[in-house]
């Protein structure tokens, strides 16, 4: 603290002798010749070497030259006007530049926290381990789970939960990375590029890009089966201008899907909506209904297996986002009990619980 006032002190000390060097300066100059004059006598200059190189014709150079020297003659009859220092005021510039940094430190000590003291992020960071994970905002989480993968830099799961946390922070960017490198580690896992993709869009304000899309095609060709990925395919066709081949291709997955699965007449909804729709962009309602049904399908399936943890994450940060709070809050509840013995799971599991809701 002593050094932070000694160099606050010298900074102080040196803007007020910039202020003060600059003022004698100006003293010293006060009686001096007025620029102006050699401005206008440099112009009568210009005029002439321009004249003799041919540029501007002599009628020219007669009319800018008798311009020019007009402009001089009254400057130089109007002279200029000498500046007087007042000795008084330079008291006065003194008195003010001393009182400056002393009422300075006297408002800080009034009003601010001299003896606060600081607050390092290595020290942040110990306490938000320290605390319970539900008790952290998603942006602290996320500074805990990205310690925790520089503790297990060849962890998939890891960057799976940094993502996670980046998501929940608004930081799509930040979860894009952090899903990038969970794919170097596991490259073959079709979910993870599945939620890469997701990142892209969410990155990209809700539109398909084509490396969004690349992604869910590296999805597909991992896992033909993989639902989120192809239902985004479909609907970046469609966004595209083709919306023959993205009906068809949510056709097709419409058709894959088991008659009892909610999410075929999702799909359903989806694709008379696109159908009807003057847009070739896949409309809300029709979306909403089609993630509605994939979220019910992955609660039928924690349901018949409920020792997945990723599977319980996704479900309670999919409710989160609809909105559906006491669905979220059952499903928490009964993922905490299942791994209360995984602290790696119940921090996702948290984290995946303050996700936002989509608007």
């Amino acid at each position: 603290m002593f050094a932070f006032w000694v160099v606050a002190g010298l900074i102080s000390a040196a803007a007020a002798f910039l202020v003060l060097h600059t003022a004698a300066r100006a003293a010293v100059n006060a009686g001096s010749e007025d620029p102006t004059l050699a401005l206008y006598r440099r112009q009568l200059g210009e005029i002439d070497d321009l004249a003799d190189r041919g540029l501007i014709a002599q009628s020219e150079r007669k009319g800018a030259h008798a311009e020019a020297a007009r402009r001089l003659l009254t400057a130089a009859d109007a002279g200029a006007a000498p500046w007087r220092v007042d000795a008084g005021m330079r008291r006065v510039l003194l008195l003010v530049a001393g009182l400056a940094p002393v009422l300075a430190l006297g408002l800080y000590l009034a009003v601010g926290s001299p003896g606060y003291p600081d607050q390092g992020f290595k020290s942040r960071l110990a306490t938000w381990r320290a605390a319970e994970p539900s008790s952290l905002s998603p942006p602290e989480m996320a500074a805990v789970l990205e310690a925790m993968t520089l503790e297990r830099p060849k962890d998939p799961e890891a960057f799976r939960y940094l993502a996670m946390a980046q998501a929940a922070s608004d930081n799509p960017s930040g979860a894009a990375r952090a899903l990038r490198r969970a794919i170097e580690l596991s490259p073959r896992q079709a979910d993870l590029w599945e939620l890469l993709g997701e990142a892209l869009v969410a990155q990209a304000g809700g539109e398909a890009t084509p490396e969004s899309s690349r992604a869910f095609a590296q999805a597909v060709k991992l896992d033909p089966k993989i639902v989120n990925a192809r239902f985004y395919l479909g609907r970046a066709r469609i966004a595209a201008g083709d919306k023959v081949g993205g009906i068809a291709a949510w056709r097709a997955l419409q058709a894959e899907l088991a008659p009892a699965d909610p999410r075929r007449a999702a799909l359903g909804q989806a694709i008379a909506e696109a159908e009807r729709g003057p847009s070739p962009a896949a409309p809300l309602a029709g979306q909403m209904g089609a993630i509605r049904g994939m979220v019910a399908n992955l609660a039928a399936k924690l349901e018949a297996n409920p020792g997945d943890p990723e599977g319980w994450t996704r479900l309670v940060r999919s409710y989160a986002v609809l909105g559906e709070t006491e669905k979220r809050d059952a499903a928490l509840a009964t993922a905490r009990k299942r791994f209360a013995a995984d602290p790696d799971v119940l921090k996702a599991l948290d984290l995946a619980a303050k996700t936002e809701r989509m608007r």
